[in-house]
């Protein structure tokens, strides 16, 4: 898997025996893809005729290989901070965690999980939490330093009714202790005037509607490089509209956006049409699409991108899982 070339707006820093030699920031795409991932399952168990192209080729292609394997949108942050240290922070740990680590943690060398940020608390950002221990070191009495975690109170509310072991602070008289995930439960608020600072790096939360009953956040990060994350969007207030835009607080180096299906428009996620009028408002320097169905093909669609964006000025093309690229946070 080739890496993109770097977004730089200054020099990269050297790594110390944490990390690799010479190594400076990075983004790396663990997942791009829907709640359901693709493949979709049933473009494999009920074939239509002729069978669905982008699904099928999971039966001959190695996930590694096809940028159309994809699994449940998750990023993971390694920040490279001014003294050489890196850290590394996970926004999002869905039901394809596991399966993550073992493919991407493995291929770019990942040692750790420093910090875990949350977007909300729908299965696809939270249901591989229990797996965080894979990550761990291993202690069959939990004697370990916690993994600090950052959420809104609504998700760690919700998380708590879901994973209460996770986030039980003593066990019960009589109770066997077993081994599981260790977490720093920090609670964050969905207020782009309250940033947060995770492993070193400072987030700046993006409240954005997720349907019209329900907020999810995005984060904005990068002091060199300005980043947006926002994985899961149906529509953008204005607070926060103004806050990523060029025409607002300023132009962003690169604007990570949901994209669901290519035509058409959804309730609670942007699709393609949509998602390309977010962008002309919005205006990044650059742009990845994230969150897709099986409706796009990773070659194609991008070629058509590609037409878009030298007719736009705005260059945008679908990221794809295993997707490393280098950055000055």
């Amino acid at each position: 898997m080739e890496n993109q070339k770097p977004l730089q707006n200054g020099n990269n820093v050297a790594g110390d025996d944490r990390s690799r030699v010479g190594d400076g920031s990075a983004l790396i795409f663990l997942g791009t893809g829907c709640s359901s991932a693709v493949p979709n399952a049933m473009c494999l168990i009920q074939p239509s005729d002729p069978p669905c192209h982008v699904c099928s080729q999971s039966l001959s292609i190695p996930p590694e290989h096809n940028p159309n394997y994809r699994c449940n949108t998750s990023l993971l942050i390694d920040y490279c901070s001014t003294n050489g240290m890196h850290n590394y922070i996970i926004i999002d740990v869905g039901k394809t965690f596991k399966e993550q680590v073992l493919r991407w943690f493995t291929f770019h060398k990942i040692p750790r999980i420093d910090s875990i940020v949350l977007t909300h608390e729908h299965a696809d950002a939270v249901l591989g939490l229990d797996d965080i221990r894979v990550v761990q070191p291993h202690s069959p009495t939990n004697d370990i330093d916690p993994t600090a975690i950052y959420l809104t109170q609504y998700t760690m509310d919700s998380v708590a009714s879901r994973f209460p072991y996770l986030v039980q602070k003593k066990l019960r008289e009589g109770q066997e202790v077993r081994r599981v995930a260790q977490l720093d439960w920090r609670v964050i608020e969905e207020d782009y005037d309250k940033p947060f600072v995770a492993s070193g790096l400072k987030f700046i939360p993006l409240p954005v509607m997720h349907g019209e009953d329900y907020i999810c956040l995005g984060f904005l990060f990068g002091e060199k490089s300005k980043v947006a994350y926002i994985s899961d969007v149906s529509r953008f207030p204005s607070n926060t509209e103004y806050v990523i835009s060029k025409s607002g607080r300023g132009q962003l180096d690169l604007l990570i956006l949901d994209c669901l299906y290519k035509k058409g428009s959804h309730n609670v996620h942007l699709c393609l049409p949509q998602t390309l009028d977010a962008l002309k408002r919005i205006c990044p320097k650059r742009a990845l699409l994230i969150g897709m169905t099986h409706d796009f093909d990773q070659h194609k669609d991008n070629e058509v991108l590609m037409e878009w964006s030298e007719r736009e000025g705005i260059h945008v093309q679908l990221a794809r899982d295993g997707l490393k690229i280098p950055i000055d946070l």
